[in-house]
């Protein structure tokens, strides 16, 4: 057995770049081992923390009335026609449109009034831009709870829109405080010598907005679009305030309230209806998760 040793062990010797089997060299490997194994294991246990839920409800939208919140973690008969049971249900159709309206038209409204404002609290020097800048800051910590009943006179009272989402979409196009605070401070870090260059090659302010300044900021915009389209969407306070009297105003969010009442006791088809709401936003993030985090992490810090 020892004859049969000897060519591994002189290969071993004669080479110089393989480590030496010291006490301390394994201890390091042991180390660095165990140190893997506790930031893996942090970060799956993280992952599930964050996936098994959404597993839950995927599993029991499959299952059966009866099987539905029992002890069975998998369903015994795959129930697809949960999804078809939940399409069929009346108003299901339409609350997915006003959705889609709302989220949609709400962002594309938000995106487009922020833009002017965040590039002028960024770029231009007037007198009360430091004033402008601490009320679109005190905006973003006013509750929209404190203002709730002048703003629902004034809509229901006044304006006779109760009933519909448009007390939720016109105030979008006045532009939204935090999309505008989150886009200036993207905004401030593009170098003011890209400006400088187009102004000296004739662009006046609105050209330089829109052939340099905006193709350098699409990661700033699609972050603000993003976090306002899952605001939007997910938004339940707002539909019951203005759009609770007109079912067919009532946007997924609310609806999805009034489909567990009338199926309180088929779980089943109520987590499809909770699959089907999240689906979307879920395929949104998915494949906007490069924009939206590069527009968040490249967000200035500059005052």
């Amino acid at each position: 057995m020892t004859n049969l040793l000897d060519p591994v062990r002189k290969a071993a010797a004669a080479d110089p770049e393989r480590p030496a089997r010291t006490p301390a060299a394994r201890t390091a490997r042991r180390k660095a081992l165990l140190h893997w194994i506790a930031v893996h294991s942090l970060g799956v246990a993280a992952a599930l923390f964050f996936v098994l839920p959404f597993v839950f409800v995927v599993l029991t939208s499959l299952m059966s009335d009866q099987q539905a919140l029992t002890r069975d973690l998998t369903p015994n008969t795959w129930e697809w026609d949960n999804y078809e049971r939940v399409f069929n249900t009346p108003g299901f159709l339409t609350w997915w449109r006003n959705t889609l309206l709302y989220a949609g038209l709400g962002t594309v409204l938000t995106v487009v009034s922020s833009i002017p404002v965040a590039y002028a609290l960024a770029k231009f020097r007037f007198r009360g831009r430091k004033l402008s800048l601490m009320l679109v800051i005190s905006m973003m910590m006013l509750p929209p709870q404190v203002v709730i009943i002048p703003m629902y006179l004034f809509w229901a009272k006044q304006m006779d829109l109760s009933g519909s989402l448009w007390p939720l979409i016109i105030p979008m196009a006045f532009g939204d405080a935090f999309s505008i605070f989150l886009l200036r401070q993207f905004l401030l870090t593009i170098p003011n010598e890209y400006l400088d260059a187009a102004k000296v090659d004739g662009c006046g302010e609105f050209r330089t907005l829109m052939k340099v300044v905006l193709p350098m900021a699409k990661p700033g915009i699609a972050a603000i679009a993003l976090f306002q389209f899952f605001a939007a969407w997910n938004d339940y306070f707002g539909p019951q305030i203005y759009a609770s009297e007109n079912p067919a105003a009532w946007t997924l969010s609310y609806g999805l309230e009034s489909f567990k009442g009338a199926h309180h006791t088929d779980w089943n088809l109520t987590m499809a209806a909770t699959v089907l709401v999240m689906a979307p936003v879920i395929a949104v993030f998915f494949f906007a998760q490069k924009a939206f985090v590069e527009g968040v992490t490249l967000t200035g810090v500059k005052g």
